[in-house]
């Protein structure tokens, strides 16, 4: 169960950087509306870190967690911000994910 709420924090820590990009792109109130959609994701994504340290080693949820929001934050950086998918980023990424499963691999 730790490693469902680990991987769910670290979706939030994706949506936060998603509404982090959007509220850099917008302004006026709109604006307000994303950065609120932030906080939200930021303490919702830190309180389910804590949940799963509490059963995790902190080394392993740590580093899977932003694991998990480095590589979402790429793709959405790559799908809604047009940022650029170049070999070398789809490349390092890939390598995150392998680091990632492996963390999981030795963990368990």
């Amino acid at each position: 169960m730790a490693w469902i709420i680990l991987v769910i924090a670290g979706l939030f820590e994706v949506a936060f950087a998603f509404c982090l990009g959007k509220f850099k792109a917008t302004s006026g109130s709109v604006s307000l509306y994303w950065f609120g959609g932030f906080l939200l994701c930021l303490a919702v994504s830190m309180w389910l870190l804590v949940k799963a340290t509490q059963t995790l080693p902190i080394g392993t949820a740590y580093a899977v967690w932003t694991g998990i929001g480095a590589v979402g934050t790429v793709l959405v950086g790559i799908f809604f911000f047009n940022e650029p998918a170049t070999f070398w980023r789809i490349f390092f990424i890939t390598t995150l994910i392998f680091s990632i499963v492996g963390l999981k691999v030795v963990a368990s």
